[in-house]
């Protein structure tokens, strides 16, 4: 922990490394207590003569030698984050003995314990934890490790590469040694070892190689990493024949572990994975725990490419394989299921949390300038609209042109520390294309907003479209640029609900429905030809830019989209924009829209021709979405108006509701197919109409429902409409739901999570005595994200107007800063948006963060983060 202000680091003050360090083995005495590392590496200089200066934070320093020769105390100079040595030669050989203690390592951060089991976390800055070195991206190192340890407790031991020799030793003990011929980061640096079962499989890649696949879990784990591994078969066949891309290694392995920061690490040949991201059987697992494993697998597999053969310079290009990865793993996502509901998932989950990011203090462009601390920055920004903006690249070079772009990324950066600008160069060499305007993306923060008007001309049948971009001061940006956006469009017919030619003057009569236009000022007009009748406009569709698209129309043109428009993104956008246009009159008075209503009836009226679509279309804002379109946030007034809305479509369309819960009743064994899952997914739906009055006959329902269940998605589904319910069934199935699985902490995550998202008026009490109960654990990041995680995203009683719930969540982040300060800078982003509330709840969170930022040896993480909020 620091207690002087620290530092921020600019991507301006790049300068290349002094040293490179070519090779390095490394020799683990684990010990929970006091294990013991020998790190010998090859050091060359790079330039003229300069001290060696090397990162290591919480290491006893045992031994340092060059050479063979032991350095003398004068010979350099050590300090709580630095070793320098001061005239060291041109090339040599460093030895560097180190002491840590992993099983106080409550940080998660380097190598730590977990259950018994040692394990690393080196991204970002976490192998300076482990030995002293040059810990940073672009210092490329082959690597050899030797693990030692006790053989019946430690009977597993696995790093990185191929195992080349293994053995039994003296006194209970025994060894492993690894060779990684790869140069990469240390960040992808991993060690495992503990007691473990294993799920094994293989492949053979497109060349005729057979690689070994292990998925090492805790002991009685291994039936639910089934489908783990099936995901990975598939992403591993996906990414040869999408990108050509095949694996490298004799053995990929990943391993499940049940204490860890992240969702998953890619270290190069052994993945570490959360096991809340790997574990899976219908009875503790959810058809979107079933999609989030398919993805991440598939997200850390690919990084064996877009990110460890390619890695990034520094920091600042995080994206550089973030972004691209999460593309990818977005991209096989859709292939393996539904692409329109895969679209509509992630827009949901970007605008959630990353417009929400943009609009906000702690708003930054793709490619950050500074930062405090890098972990800070793995945001939705730089992952999530990084994956939009891969996609605009796409959209922008044609499929084709974007495959030969990325083979040339691969090929002429394999084994290098690129730049965001070489990614951009390998487009613009394989497209021709000048793309310094689209570059903005990387260095603009901010949602541009994108206005389209139409004229129509009857007589000449052309349609006039205007587009105006506007893109709003952020921190640090008080002017923008305009960028270069590309807009998927098509016309609809007012009349005819068939789609119209979108055709330019000189164009081919038999001109195409949809087209994309490239809008790189600040306004421009498009006039189509052609245009027989007067149309409605269907903007950005597939969401094909990462901005707010505003387009003026009435309720019943969005009614008309929404049962029309060819588009199934947009004909979801039309509804969710009918939805929130009508909730938000409806908080200044006004009843529910009926054109809306009506339309309601007519997707429920076809929802069996695409079950999870059809979900989706049923499901209005949620009222965090709601917030972020309100003027000022209202969470009450937010509340009853959703509430209001779900009643009064449930009353209009109650009996097709039932009607189509009971057809869509399917007793058979389950499946995680996307077919399956949307079928559950669509009744689901239907319950939450049926049960929307609150009331006995809802919670008779709704418990019935749940007793019934045969899997979690269901079990899950009638515990959500329970807890919204002041009821003694509501008590009875959560009491139940807890007892059967007591013994599973990822599905008691469940359990706090659905507590802390009630509406119920105890539900700030009801967290307390939760972070009381056994299945709670503030050291274990999955436990702290179910409860407090969960409750600080309840937009209604997070913000109570007596400030209960900013006092939870203020002092639980106060005592995790002491724990794991990257758990608790995230947990502090609940405040993010405290200025866009009343006076007093205002006055309230802003007292809550400069409470935060006055505590004592706070760390480096969290005052960044509270005083950008705080700025």
């Amino acid at each position: 922990m620091r207690t002087e202000e620290p530092q921020t680091v600019n991507l301006k003050d790049y300068r290349a490394p002094d040293y490179r360090i070519s090779e390095l083995a490394l020799d683990f005495q684990l010990d929970p207590e006091a294990t013991r590392i020998g790190a010998r590496m090859r050091v060359q200089r790079t330039g003229a003569a300069a001290p060696l200066v090397l990162n290591g934070e919480n290491l006893k320093l045992v031994s340092l030698s060059i050479d063979g020769r032991t350095l003398r105390p004068a010979e350099y100079k050590l300090e709580p984050t630095l070793l320098t040595i001061h005239e060291p030669p041109e090339r040599f050989a460093l030895e560097i003995v180190t002491e840590i203690a992993p099983a106080q390592n409550t940080l998660l951060s380097g190598l730590y314990t977990a259950k018994g089991i040692f394990c690393t976390q080196c991204e970002a800055e976490g192998f300076r934890r482990i030995t002293y070195f040059i810990d940073r991206p672009d210092v490329l190192t082959v690597y050899t490790t030797r693990i030692e340890a006790d053989k019946k407790l430690y009977p597993v031991l696995l790093s990185n590469g191929n195992l080349i020799e293994k053995g039994d030793l003296a006194g209970g003990r025994h060894y492993a040694l690894w060779n990684d011929p790869f140069p990469k980061p240390s960040y992808l640096f991993a060690l495992v070892a503990g007691d473990l079962g294993v799920v094994e499989n293989s492949i053979v890649t497109m060349s005729g190689r057979k690689v070994g696949l292990k998925i090492f879990v805790e002991h009685g784990n291994e039936p639910k990493a089934v489908y783990a591994m099936d995901s990975l078969k598939r992403a591993m066949k996906w990414d040869e024949e999408a990108y050509g891309r095949e694996y490298d290694l004799d053995i990929f392995m990943i391993v499940a572990v049940s204490a860890f920061n992240m969702g998953a690490m890619e270290n190069k040949g052994l993945n570490i994975f959360n096991d809340k991201v790997l574990l899976a059987s219908p009875e503790t697992a959810t058809d979107d725990d079933y999609a989030r494993i398919e993805s991440v697998v598939a997200h850390e597999y690919f990084h064996n490419w877009s990110g460890d053969r390619v890695t990034c310079r520094d920091w600042f290009q995080l994206s550089l394989k973030e972004g691209f990865t999460v593309f990818r793993d977005q991209s096989f996502s859709a292939a393996q299921r539904s692409a329109p509901v895969k679209r509509i998932e992630d827009v949901r989950a970007l605008r959630l949390r990353q417009f929400q990011e943009d609009a906000g203090p702690l708003a930054h462009p793709v490619q950050p300038q500074s930062y405090i601390s890098i972990d800070n920055f793995y945001t939705t920004t730089v992952y999530e609209k990084g994956a939009e903006v891969i996609g605009m690249l796409k959209t922008l070079v044609g499929d084709e042109t974007y495959r030969k772009a990325t083979d040339l990324y691969f090929a002429r950066h394999d084994g290098q520390a690129a730049t965001v600008e070489d990614w951009v160069r390998c487009f613009e060499d394989a497209s021709g294309r000048d793309l310094s305007q689209f570059r903005l993306w990387y260095s603009q923060a901010g949602t541009p907003v994108i206005e389209a008007k139409g004229r129509y001309d009857a007589g000449k049948q052309t349609f006039a479209l205007t587009l105006r971009q506007s893109l709003a001061p952020t921190p640090g940006q008080p002017v923008k640029k305009p960028m270069h956006v590309p807009v998927r469009l098509g016309l609809v017919g007012r009349s005819s609900g068939r789609p119209l030619p979108v055709m330019l003057e000189g164009e081919n009569a038999n001109g195409p429905d949809e087209r994309v236009v490239e809008l790189d000022t600040s306004e421009h007009t498009f006039t189509f030809v052609g245009v027989e009748e007067e149309p409605l406009i269907s903007a950005g569709r597939r969401f094909s830019a990462p901005a707010i698209f505003k387009v003026a129309q009435s309720a019943a043109d969005r009614a008309h989209l929404m049962a029309r428009d060819a588009d199934s993104f947009n004909r979801w956008e039309a509804g969710q924009t009918a939805a929130r246009e009508a909730m938000l009159a409806m908080m200044n008075g006004s009843i529910p829209d009926p054109a809306y209503i009506a339309a309601v009836g007519e997707v429920l009226a076809r929802a069996e021709e695409d079950m999870a679509f059809a979900a989706n279309m049923l499901s209005p804002p949620l009222e965090s979405e709601l917030a972020m379109a309100a003027k000022v946030i209202d969470p009450e007034a937010i509340h009853e108006a959703r509430k209001g809305l779900v009643r009064a479509i449930a009353a209009a369309h109650f009996g097709g509701f039932e009607e189509l819960y009971g057809r869509l009743n399917f007793r058979g064994a389950f499946t995680p197919d996307a077919a399956s899952a949307g079928r559950r997914a669509l009744r689901n739906a239907c319950l939450r109409f049926l049960t929307a009055a609150d009331d006995e006959n809802a919670a008779a329902l709704a418990f019935a429902h749940y007793r019934g269940a045969t899997n979690m998605t269901d079990m899950i589904a009638g515990l959500a409409a329970l807890s919204r319910m002041d009821t003694p069934k509501t008590d009875e199935a959560f009491d139940h739901f807890r007892i059967r699985f007591e013994k599973d902490p990822l599905v008691l995550d469940k359990w706090m999570a659905l507590q802390a998202g009630s509406p119920r008026p105890d539900t700030v009490a009801r967290v307390r005595a939760l972070m009381s109960h056994p299945a709670f654990d503030i050291k274990n990041p999955n436990r702290v994200r179910a409860l407090i995680g969960a409750f600080s995203g309840n937009q209604l009683r997070f913000h109570s107007p007596d400030g209960s719930g900013y006092a939870l969540v203020g002092e639980t982040v106060g005592a995790l800063d002491k724990i794991n300060a990257q758990v608790a800078a995230r947990m502090a982003g609940a405040f993010e948006t405290w200025r866009r509330f009343d006076d007093r709840r205002q006055a309230l969170m802003r007292a809550r963060l400069e409470a935060i930022l006055k505590a004592p040896g706070l760390s480096s993480n969290m005052f960044e983060v509270a005083t950008k909020m705080l700025g």
